[in-house]
């Protein structure tokens, strides 16, 4: 795995079955590693498995997105966008936020964009990530961050860099899964609330919200503090 500040966008933890190199490293007991890295070069492959039906069953997007809230000139940032299964929903919602689509790898930062443009989606922003930065042209009420977290190296530097990313009521949602799912990455990249609080609390956030309706995964919201 490369050093430093690295984020690799995308989910193919979520297929089951998936093998990574993180399955054959063991780390020590209380160990959490820095980040699992993936390549997602292939949209078009990774689409049948990201935006299959039966993940909605899990995944509860729209209750997700109904228990956050969005009013009218809100802005999102959907950091690990992939092939868009959040973001294209995010944008569909009432209040039609604006939503940056965020991604590391150039090829799904242009699927995102070709499929925006196909469902007439003008409010869907579609943004090229660097290592270490979501390059948010702008400041975002809400940054979320699904099934993702567990591919951030250094994470207390990543998100204490991305508060500047924030309006002033800001908040940070992130979603990924418990140490208990039946699916998902190796155990080693699964995280505890107080693992992932501990993390945000060094990078200058409070727990805000815990929500445990989701069968799989954590669902934490944070505020700047």
């Amino acid at each position: 795995m490369r050093k430093g500040i690295a984020i690799v966008i995308g989910m193919m933890s979520l297929m089951p079955g998936a093998r990574t190199s993180g399955q054959q490293h063991q780390p020590p007991a209380g160990h959490v590693p820095d980040h699992m890295e993936h390549r997602f070069d292939d949209p078009e492959r990774y689409a049948k498995e990201f935006d299959d039906p039966g993940r909605d069953t899990w995944q509860m997007p729209d209750r997700i997105i109904e228990t956050l809230g969005f009013q009218a000139g809100h802005s999102v940032a959907d950091i690990g966008a992939g092939t868009g299964y959040f973001s294209m929903r995010l944008a569909k919602v009432p209040a039609a936020p604006t939503v940056y689509a965020v991604d590391i790898e150039p090829s799904m930062v242009q699927y995102l964009k070709a499929r925006a443009a196909k469902a007439d989606l003008k409010n869907v922003i579609a943004v090229q990530a660097s290592a270490g930065s979501p390059n948010l042209p702008a400041p975002v009420d809400t940054v979320l961050v699904v099934d993702t977290y567990h591919h951030i190296a250094d994470r207390v530097e990543y998100f204490r860099k991305l508060r500047a990313s924030f309006k002033p009521s800001g908040r940070l949602a992130i979603i990924d899964f418990r140490k208990d799912a039946p699916a998902g990455p190796p155990p080693e990249f699964r995280f505890t609330e107080a693992q992932i609080t501990s993390e945000l609390m060094q990078a200058g956030y409070r727990l805000a919200e815990s929500h445990t309706f989701l069968p799989r995964q954590l669902f934490l919201v944070y505020r700047l503090d």
